[in-house]
């Protein structure tokens, strides 16, 4: 009785799992789509575009809310939750060099994405003191011409995105290290 009880908690869990996984995905493919149309009609429009931007300036349902930038991020992280969780068993049947291989390319991009989470936050904030200092207040139309000074970058976009990034590859990190420990008590 207690493992078909079990059993049917599994599977709920896992439905609940795939529901918030497919609302992710669906998510990000919506804002993403309506990020590139806006973006390439401004670029054909105006000869510019700022990498984000369009998503850090759209408030979600209404004004006042949310940006998409947010939502972004969010889905993003929650999205990945539910593919470790989901899919995580599966890293116990990969071998063992493999996993180290993976461990080093995730070892890798956590690196990258802590440094330029830290590089465009304090960028940010630097700008942020900046204009307070001359009696400016903006924060989420700020942007750096890095690394195409052609094509700048949003800050607050750049600073989420890279947050995410750093969240997932740490979470993946600790994912394919979690279960080599496991392996090896296992």
């Amino acid at each position: 009785m207690h493992r078909s009880l079990q059993k049917n908690d599994e599977k709920k869990t896992r439905t609940i799992l795939l529901i918030v996984f497919y609302f992710c995905a669906t998510t990000m493919s919506i804002i993403t789509f309506y990020s590139l149309y806006v973006s390439i009609d401004e670029y054909l429009r105006t000869g510019k575009v700022v990498i984000g931007e369009v998503l850090v300036n759209t408030e979600f349902p209404f004004p006042g809310l949310a940006k998409l930038v947010t939502y972004l991020m969010i889905v993003t992280v929650v999205g990945w939750y539910c593919v470790t969780r989901l899919g995580g068993d599966k890293v116990k049947k990969i071998p063992e060099s493999i996993k180290s291989i993976l461990q080093l390319i995730v070892l890798a991009i956590m690196v990258i994405s802590l440094y330029e989470f830290i590089y465009n936050f304090v960028i940010w904030n630097s700008f942020i003191t900046v204009d307070a200092i001359n009696g400016i207040i903006r924060l989420d139309d700020i942007h750096v011409p890095y690394p195409n000074p052609n094509t700048p970058w949003n800050l607050v976009f750049a600073t989420k995105m890279s947050l995410s990034a750093l969240l997932i590859s740490a979470h993946g990190f600790y994912t394919i290290s979690k279960h080599k420990s496991q392996d090896k008590v296992g």
